[in-house]
């Protein structure tokens, strides 16, 4: 069974995504080589690790005759936005389980409003029931509750990361030339799958530094080892997480953070996504002020995806 419009027939994906030197007198002063690869370009309705993690997710769903896709997010979540959009260039179906049940009766915010244009259809769950729902999502008797409601589904976990998406996240690594030892490439981290996949791809010698930003999440270790035992057999060692530049917690963006990011954008002309890309830079700058990296290191920041429109509600 084939997709009647695949995404990359109505919007042709720019892959390899462009990779972008920074000239910044900041890194360079310090033997430091900066590098932008802008994944936030590959697709205006899918974009960044977006469109990497889940076009083989969509692709296993049709080949295996699936007609629907159920998956969760926040109220303002780029995942649940990017399946909608990309779910319907597929000719599937799509169900997002939205996390806060007093949202049902609200009026739609932008994020959600797009979700629903794009003919997904939203079911709301209080904070309570949307952890367990998560935290047992891979209980036969939670998938078999989930049928029971909207029917056979292919099911994406929060942020759709599986070992699908970490594959799908594999493949950006080939798109950098000449990676070795001198080379780290960086990303931001809220579920692990884009770093599982970068580390899983590097050549021997290079090595993956990820930003978590979400606070005390030091579980995104384990998720990513698992990521890599499941998906490849085997861990890794060329990759680590820091987890102290994520501003306060998921969704929070500190005036210092958006002072950096502020100064970033008038540098560089670089709008930057402040929840994932901002804390991701901000933590290069400061270990390059700290003098982590040794001269001679070249890092590659993955912009991950682009800033949130600007709207009347937020």
């Amino acid at each position: 069974m084939r997709p009647p419009m695949d995404i990359a027939t109505r919007y042709q994906p720019w892959l390899p995504s462009p990779l972008q030197d920074v000239h910044d007198e900041w890194p360079a002063g310090r033997g430091v080589e900066l590098r932008l690869k802008r994944d936030d370009l590959i697709h205006p309705l899918v974009p960044g690790n977006k469109w990497r993690k889940l076009t083989p997710n969509l692709r296993a769903a049709v080949e295996q005759g699936h007609t629907r896709v159920l998956t969760f997010g926040g109220a303002y979540s780029n995942h649940l936005r990017a399946v909608a959009a990309a779910g319907a260039a597929y000719g599937l179906s799509t169900v997002g389980v939205v996390r806060g049940d007093e949202l049902a009766d609200a009026p739609r915010n932008w994020s959600l409003a797009r979700a629903e244009a794009h003919g997904m259809e939203l079911a709301f769950l209080d904070r309570t029931g949307y952890r367990a729902t998560l935290r047992a999502l891979d209980d036969p008797a939670t998938r078999r509750a989930l049928e029971e409601r909207w029917g056979r589904c292919w099911v994406l976990p929060e942020g759709g990361t599986n070992v699908l998406a970490a594959r799908g996240a594999a493949e950006l690594p080939a798109e950098l030339p000449d990676l070795g030892e001198r080379d780290v490439v960086c990303c931001a981290v809220g579920t692990g799958g884009t770093l599982a996949g970068i580390a899983a791809g590097l050549p021997d010698g290079a090595r993956a530094l990820g930003v978590a930003v979400v606070r005390g999440a030091r579980y995104l270790d384990d998720e990513v080892t698992r990521l890599h035992e499941q998906g490849w057999g085997r861990s890794f060692g060329n990759w680590r997480i820091d987890h102290d530049h994520h501003g306060g917690g998921y969704g929070r963006v500190p005036a210092e953070l958006d002072a950096f990011a502020a100064a970033f954008e008038d540098r560089h002309g670089i709008a930057l996504e402040r929840r994932y890309v901002a804390k991701a830079l901000w933590c290069v700058y400061d270990l390059v002020e700290r003098r982590a990296p040794e001269p001679g290191t070249r890092i590659t920041a993955v912009i991950t995806g682009p800033p949130d429109p600007v709207t009347s509600d937020g």
